[in-house]
């Protein structure tokens, strides 16, 4: 399953989510110039338990490295497919959890869940002379946080069937419940010398959840407002997905589509994702200038198909986010 966005809107520019993007880019990069298969650098700055558990290994490695090793290995990746699918799922989720807790809460809460993803795989795997490396861990922190602060949220997930894209309308709580799963059964079926970290992403998503609560006993300092000052998004999303309802015996389907105070006076065009049992994934509104509040966009034939053969219509009703 591939998530292409979620239907979660953030208002706020994901700031620190981008520069986290940006940093690990950098790191890819210039491990590319250094090769995947330099085993002395994945061993210096990777997560290798063995090195703070066997004597043996012990004696090669400075404090400052051992330490330094539960933030570096956070950036480290092992190959294409393994940073573009961290760094997707960043994109997918970070956005919203990142305007939870304002930029520089959630710096600190993506490395403490990738310290303590990096604490949960060493418990677990002592002696384990492998090393561990990817964003994976602070990442599954961050869909942990998703999962517990956005549950209703639906991602609009691929499914690839032989050949055939499949789009389909998730929710979060399933998407992420499932994603879980899949982590704790592998990890329950693989052994310590598997290369994966199973019980890292484990470890980052439950810390993802507790960060969460314990975050809601912290004083506000007032930085997350100052900030969102300059980070607050001038455009809606330019794809959004529609959430219809409608009665058994009508044909015509009903929903909503976001725009903002700008969008409605100058006109915007905007993609939407059709529900289930449609004949098109997505389907391109324009919204024409002047429209106002609750103002209804009709999009001819994609209402529902009825047994004789009539299709009906769909009807988006115009919201508009920080109207004057």
């Amino acid at each position: 399953m591939i998530p292409i966005r979620d239907t979660q809107v953030s208002t706020c520019f994901p700031v620190v989510t981008y520069i986290l993007v940006g940093i690990n880019l950098l790191v890819f990069i210039l491990q590319m110039q250094i090769g995947f298969d330099n085993e002395v650098f994945f061993y210096s700055y990777g997560l290798v338990p063995a090195k703070y558990t066997v004597h043996e290994m012990t004696q090669y490695f400075s404090l400052g490295n051992q330490l330094f090793s539960f933030f570096s290995y956070m950036f480290l990746h092992g190959g294409f497919l393994h940073f573009i699918g961290n760094m997707w799922f960043l994109y997918i989720f970070g956005d919203n959890v990142e305007e939870h807790f304002g930029a520089l809460r959630f710096l600190g809460f993506y490395l403490i869940c990738g310290i303590i993803s990096g604490f949960f795989h060493l418990l677990l795997n002592p002696v384990s002379m492998v090393p561990t490396i990817g964003a994976s861990g602070a990442i599954a922190g961050v869909m942990g946080a998703y999962f517990l602060l956005y549950p209703k949220s639906r991602i609009l997930t691929l499914i690839p069937i032989i050949i055939i894209p499949w789009f389909v309308e998730i929710p979060a709580f399933i998407f992420l419940g499932f994603w879980f799963l899949i982590q704790f059964f592998n990890a329950a079926g693989s052994g310590s010398g598997s290369g994966i970290a199973w019980w890292a992403h484990i470890g980052g998503f439950i810390a993802g959840i507790a960060l969460v609560m314990v975050n809601k006993n912290l004083p506000q300092t007032g930085s997350k407002q100052k900030i969102s000052r300059y980070t607050t998004k001038k455009h809606t999303p330019k794809l959004q997905m529609i959430v219809t309802s409608g009665s058994q015996d009508s044909p015509d389907l009903y929903g909503n589509i976001d725009i903002n105070t700008i969008e409605a006076i100058a006109g915007t065009n905007k993609m939407v994702t059709i529900p289930w049992g449609f004949y098109k994934p997505l389907y391109r509104v324009k919204v024409p200038p002047g429209v106002k509040q609750g103002t209804r966009l009709k999009l001819s034939g994609m209402g529902k198909s009825m047994p004789d053969g009539a299709k009906g219509d769909m009807y988006l009703m115009v919201n508009i986010k920080n109207a004057i």
